[in-house]
């Protein structure tokens, strides 16, 4: 890969020596280090497999211990991916406002914390939940931080395809929390995290390709044409809707989730072949409207799993 500047001309990584940084922005920093509105998407599909889990009401006290567990986690795995990511950050408009390209936060205090966050949250999820549970969140920071983060983004276009297996984990880890073991409905879940993360992150890649390619990051969108994007979109949308409607033939779910996995997952569809035409059609620009997938894909999974935690009271 080609190496990058470390920041860009006037911007410093860490503050000049008795530089002043308000308590309170370094609190809000440190908050922002662990990616909040990323982790939301986490706990979206954690607690609705808990409710599936245990086929009605979990233990509350189980579900509020998991999400902070949970939350720990992933903070830490985020906390960890900017560490690393700091040099190409700071050359990113999307990114270039994060605390250690401003340097509200130094180097080592972000590595020691996301350090701290992982052991935290991995004694947390043993101690209070299970050591399942903590098994599975320490394998999902890890491979974060290790397979994605470190190996694989800067190396190939299916970057976020494998790297996405971290963000499938949340899936097994409620399961694993309400059950200590495991099940084909958690898989199926899994699985449909897993066919949902490239064409939910695709469009967005579309969007700031301009903003990979300068700093040498493959994305899909970065080496390829938006028609040949947009086809991969359209096959993964395809095996994520089928994974989806296979719960109910297994006996996991019954009618309502199956509604609202047929009407989500229809428009789904329907969005991701009007991307593909237009890219078909040679629209760039805003006329491409990638965003509009980007935005519902975060509707659907949240849908989806609200449907999740729903089904088990009315069958």
């Amino acid at each position: 890969m080609t190496a990058v500047e470390s920041r860009p001309a006037g911007v410093a990584l860490t503050p000049s020596p008795g530089g002043h940084r308000p308590f309170g922005a370094r609190v809000k920093a440190f908050v922002a280090l662990t990616k909040p509105r990323i982790i939301e998407l986490l706990l979206i599909t954690t607690v609705p497999v808990m409710f599936l889990a245990a086929q009605g009401v979990p233990d509350l006290w189980l579900v509020l211990t998991t999400t902070v567990g949970g939350y720990l986690s992933a903070g830490g795995a985020n906390a960890l991916n900017m560490y690393i990511d700091r040099d190409i950050d700071a050359l990113m408009d999307r990114t270039s406002q994060r605390p250690l390209v401003t340097g509200m936060v130094s180097p080592r205090e972000c590595l020691a914390f996301g350090i701290a966050l992982a052991v935290i949250s991995t004694v947390w999820f043993g101690l209070l939940v299970n050591w399942l549970s903590a098994a599975l969140s320490l394998g999902a920071l890890l491979f974060y931080v290790v397979v994605y983060t470190m190996i694989l983004k800067r190396r190939t276009s299916q970057n976020i395809v494998w790297g996405g297996i971290a963000g499938c984990m949340p899936v097994l880890i409620g399961w694993s929390a309400v059950t200590n073991s495991m099940s084909w409905a958690a898989v199926i879940l899994f699985a449909v995290i897993f066919f949902w993360t490239p064409p939910h992150y695709w469009p967005l890649s579309m969007k700031v390709k301009d903003d990979y390619a300068r700093v040498g990051v493959p994305m899909l969108p970065v080496i390829a044409s938006n028609r040949v994007v947009a086809r991969q979109i359209v096959l993964y949308s395809w095996v994520m809707v089928a994974v989806s409607l296979l719960l109910t033939p297994l006996g996991y779910t019954g009618w309502f989730y199956t509604a609202v996995a047929v009407l989500t997952g229809g428009f789904w569809l329907w969005e991701a072949h009007a991307l593909l035409n237009r890219a078909k059609s040679g629209v760039t620009g805003g006329k491409l409207k990638e965003m509009r997938l980007f935005h519902w894909s975060i509707t659907y999974v949240s849908l989806l799993f609200v449907a999740v935690a729903v089904d088990p009271f009315l069958r």
